[in-house]
């Protein structure tokens, strides 16, 4: 069966997207639906890569660098249905908006591209590429499989998180590190037979805000920032004096961080406060890392680290992507150009691999990861109306 590339489509494909759930690691019900559209949409080349992104090409008339449209597979976690004012799974229309998990972050944007590169078809500048990734929400796994395996070679790349309409180009990164304190465990009722690893927690808290008083800042990203945000203590009883502490870090970091920086800077600070450290305790800093298994059964301890980008306002990419798009209550006048707030999987695309990323979508980003999330119809259908000359635009800004 063949699908007519229509708005009216890509919102139905959108709700029907919501109502599968698919948790980082778990996506191939999701990949398997995405397929079966791709197809019926007329793509070229659809396939499933073994990380489990799923890809397909929209053919264009000319030569011109192909460009990505990339939006994710993966969503978080729904929580406690009852707190919802609409199911998380239902993708309900109602007053005005879709809703459930995913509908902003990110099913509906994806079903806005997957649709746009295919009413493309014969009709872009160059090759339109759809590659929907895994892995996104926990570091990005996908995406960094899919360009570090050459499969592809975008000019360019559209990442669909939402914008609101604007038009992203660039973000801070993010990188999880531990401080992991070690003692003597005992019983809580003799601690002088111990070395409780919690009696260097006070000093690791002071570090920590002290660090966070002392963050680089960038004109158009802001300032970094960085704080505790767990603690874990082993063993989980509470009457045994702890052996080991677990304190996580969450760093949203400014491109060109890297993992050796930041763990020496950590360092750093916590030296700065323990001036000195009993013989039966210690500490050690270091990156967090994950195990993570895709669907497809790669498996990958990994360090959860998402690098930060920044486009150059000036880029030609840039100028032509927001005179393409315009604005929804203006469409003569260019969109406004800014960086997200949260991290995406452009700092693989553009952070690595140096490839032109701009940010494209329908969706406000303070319904991102809540229970009330949604995704306005109207904006929606102007976003979607707005990608074919996008698409050609930043095509064309490339030759």
């Amino acid at each position: 069966m063949t699908k007519a590339a229509s708005f009216d489509n890509a919102l139905a494909f959108a709700a029907d997207l919501i109502a599968i759930p698919g948790l980082s690691g778990k996506e191939d019900d999701v990949a398997r639906r995405l397929f079966q559209e791709m197809e019926a949409l007329g793509l070229a080349d659809v396939r499933v890569d073994d990380a489990g992104n799923v890809i397909g090409v929209a053919r264009g008339r000319g030569d011109a660098p192909a460009a990505m449209l990339n939006c994710h597979l993966d969503v978080v976690a729904e929580g406690d249905h009852s707190e919802w004012e609409v199911p998380p799974f239902s993708g309900e229309l109602r007053d005005g908006f879709l809703h459930g998990r995913g509908a902003m972050d990110i099913k509906g944007p994806l079903a806005l591209q997957t649709y746009a590169a295919a009413s493309m078809i014969d009709e872009a500048p160059g090759d339109v590429i759809v590659a929907h990734t895994v892995y996104e929400e926990r570091g990005g796994l996908g995406m960094k499989h899919l360009l570090e395996s050459g499969s592809v070679e975008p000019g360019v790349v559209i990442i669909g998180e939402a914008t609101n309409g604007d038009v992203c180009i660039g973000h801070r990164g993010r990188a999880e590190l531990e401080v992991v304190l070690t003692g003597v465990a005992g019983h809580a009722s003799a601690p002088e037979r111990a070395a409780n690893a919690l009696d260097l927690l006070s000093d690791v808290l002071l570090a920590v805000r002290d660090l966070a008083e002392n963050q680089k800042s960038d004109e158009l990203l802001g300032a970094a920032s960085i704080i505790a945000t767990m603690v874990d203590v082993l063993p989980q009883t509470r009457n045994v004096i702890p052996d080991q502490v677990i304190v996580a870090l969450d760093w949203r970091i400014l491109p060109g961080d890297d993992h050796e920086s930041l763990v020496r800077r950590v360092r750093e600070a916590v030296e700065a406060r323990m001036a000195s450290v009993p013989d039966a305790l210690g500490y050690e800093v270091r990156m967090a890392t994950e195990r993570q298994v895709t669907y497809t059964g790669i498996v990958a301890d990994r360090d959860l680290f998402t690098p930060g980008f920044l486009m150059d306002p000036a880029h030609p990419v840039v100028g032509a992507a927001a005179r393409a798009v315009g604005r929804l209550s203006a469409a003569d006048q260019a969109a406004e150009v800014r960086p997200w707030t949260f991290a995406t999987d452009g700092g693989w695309s553009c952070g690595v691999h140096g490839i032109p990323t701009v940010g494209f979508a329908p969706g406000e980003e303070r319904f991102a990861h809540t229970n009330r999330e949604r995704l306005d119809v109207e904006e929606a259908r102007w976003g979607y109306a707005r990608y074919p000359g996008l698409i050609a635009a930043v095509q064309t800004a490339l030759n």
